[in-house]
């Protein structure tokens, strides 16, 4: 066998690794799975990496499956990078005390994509491209084929050992299949089964959220598909308002433009229980159209069941760097990580204009339709 044949089937083993692997393998594994003589095996590695069928998001880090070899293997969305995206997302706007990680399918069980530690532990206890089998965590469970119908029946798995308690719940991206596992984890010294089940409705909510971001258009896992049920139509208390804007939903903001013609555009939005907080990038028109008239709309609503719906009226006063916490700046950075999650909002180069704080004279939510009779 030649020496090309033979670095061709490397190649073959190499991609065929990473594809089995979806949060990428570091250079040692590789090298040591491909049993190749290192300075052969950097040279495959930068090749590979040079014409894109294989990448490394970071310095140091695993090598991932790239964009050419995608489009060989037909890889539907979402791809591994935007599960990781939403989570962090999730986890920037929702922080939870204890750990958070987010695994995907695996032949053994699941493997972890992304990990968020617990804000009082320095070190994460697990770690990315790990794989857990079912009997040392709850997220495999979510996967196994004979699944039990305890799982079935409450939608979520638990998992008691001797280190560490576990709680896991279905991302659907159809809304019953699980396609990753949303797992919380702590250590059994400080969270038995019942404080451990306190964290249920917040998983619960951040899992639903997810499948509904990759098109989800109801979140029953493990259940006949079905419609979800339309509530008649009823208002929101003022808790569940501000429950309800906690969601990164993109706001509708509606001003009147120099000729008096309603202008109505898509707005990155922040309440903080007084005030929305909204930044306009560099030429946009509508910061020009407030400062002449700051009469200002904001819509806010999820595009799924149960239809929750807040619209806010007020005048709209323009931020100067002494009337936010490290200026402007640091207003659009919370708006980045809050959309985007913390690995997407690093590339966006884009400099707010100017920003703006809207204190709503009216506030007033919905969920529901009006169903009659």
């Amino acid at each position: 066998m030649s020496e090309a044949t033979k670095t061709l089937q490397k190649a073959f083993q190499l991609l065929e690794i990473l594809r089995q692997n979806p949060a990428g393998c570091s250079a040692p594994q590789l090298m040591r799975q491909l049993q190749m003589p290192r300075s052969s095996f950097f040279s495959l590695l930068n090749l590979l990496k040079e014409e894109e069928y294989i990448e490394q998001t970071q310095p140091r880090g695993n090598y991932l499956v790239g964009r050419r070899l995608l489009a060989w293997m037909g890889m539907p969305l979402p791809h591994w990078r935007e599960w990781i995206e939403a989570f962090e997302q999730e986890g920037i706007t929702h922080p939870m005390d204890e750990s958070l990680a987010l695994a995907l399918p695996h032949p053994q069980g699941a493997q972890l994509l992304a990990v968020l530690p617990a804000r009082r532990r320095l070190q994460p206890y697990f770690q990315v491209g790990e794989v857990l089998l079912s009997h040392e965590s709850a997220a495999p469970r979510l996967f196994v084929p004979w699944l039990d119908g305890k799982i079935r029946q409450q939608g979520y798995a638990l998992y008691e050992g001797r280190e560490l308690i576990e709680l896991a719940l279905p991302v659907c991206r159809d809304g019953t299949n699980p396609a990753a596992a949303l797992l919380l984890s702590a250590p059994s010294s400080r969270l038995n089964r019942g404080t451990l089940l306190s964290y249920l409705p917040a998983m619960r909510e951040m899992a639903m959220r997810l499948s509904y971001r990759f098109g989800a258009a109801f979140y029953s896992p493990y259940q006949a598909p079905m419609m979800p049920a339309l509530a008649e139509e009823s208002p929101l208390s003022r808790q569940d308002i501000d429950q309800f804007l906690q969601v990164p939903l993109v706001a509708r903001l509606a001003c009147l433009n120099r000729e008096g013609r309603p202008h109505v555009v898509p707005v990155w939005q922040m309440w903080d229980g007084k005030a929305f907080y909204v930044a306009a990038w560099e030429g946009s028109q509508w910061a020009d159209y407030l400062q002449e008239n700051p009469s200002v709309s904001l819509t806010i609503d999820e595009p799924w069941t149960p239809l929750r719906r807040v619209v806010a009226r007020g005048e709209a006063v323009q931020l100067q760097e002494a009337d936010y916490p490290g200026g402007t700046q640091a207003l659009v950075a919370r708006l980045r990580q809050r959309y985007l999650g913390e690995s997407l909002s690093k590339r966006v180069k884009g400099r707010a204009w100017q920003a703006f704080r809207i204190h709503p004279t009216t506030l007033r939510g919905w969920r529901g339709l009006p169903l009659g009779s």
